[in-house]
């Protein structure tokens, strides 16, 4: 069986005149935490956006899971995606905010939601909308909804953000959590200790190149 969950071919992405990928190459094995670190701009989030499907490469490939992104799927099959600020209903609770999302994917059932909802440390029964959410909350709460559907694969970027240090500590043990179950995770982090705790596997990028792989 082909343990290499993302395989991502020479990939280059412009934007106009400008181009934000040159050349990347990477595979990331399956059931381990790889990370993605470099400065804002360096191009982690375009990468991540590519793997996902939501923006194609000018040239190059991306394989998950055996298939090619933009010829044999248009997005990332068995794969659960936080990237940038989650969009909610904010005038919803966050329980109803899953049920709604729940119905566009897999159809998790309410006590799936509840108790993804307690895992990231949220209440199921609370009733504050999300619009009251703080930074932190929302951030919890987008981690819940990349694993409605129990995907086999995750890609988080920073999706530490928000969180205070006991959230920092319960967002880390899930992630940990889930790799033992063979959960595949590719993450974007700022913090060095997020990196360090975590990742098998890290890849450094720099002005559109990775220029490191450890």
């Amino acid at each position: 069986m082909n343990d290499i969950v993302v395989d991502v071919q020479q990939v280059n992405k412009s934007f106009g005149n400008e181009q934000v990928l040159k050349n990347v190459s990477l595979q990331l094995e399956k059931g381990k935490i790889h990370g993605i670190i470099g400065r804002n701009g360096s191009g982690k989030t375009v990468l991540m956006k590519c793997i996902c499907g939501f923006l194609r490469p000018t040239s190059g490939a991306v394989k998950v899971f055996d298939k090619i992104i933009g010829t044999d799927c248009d997005f990332a099959p068995d794969t659960g995606m936080l990237i940038e600020t989650p969009g909610f209903l904010i005038h919803e609770t966050g329980m109803n905010n899953l049920k709604w999302l729940a119905k566009l994917g897999k159809g998790a059932n309410k006590e799936r939601i509840s108790e993804l909802i307690r895992m990231v440390g949220l209440d199921p029964a609370m009733k504050k909308k999300v619009g009251q959410y703080s930074l932190g909350m929302r951030q919890r709460l987008g981690i819940a909804q990349a694993l409605l559907d129990d995907p086999a694969l995750l890609i988080l970027d920073e999706p530490m953000n928000g969180l205070d240090k006991n959230g920092v500590k319960d967002i880390r043990s899930l992630l940990l959590d889930l790799k033992v179950q063979g959960k595949t995770i590719l993450l974007a982090s700022h913090f060095a200790q997020d990196i360090d705790e975590l990742c098998d596997t890290v890849h450094e990028m720099d002005q559109g190149i990775i220029t490191m792989a450890k």
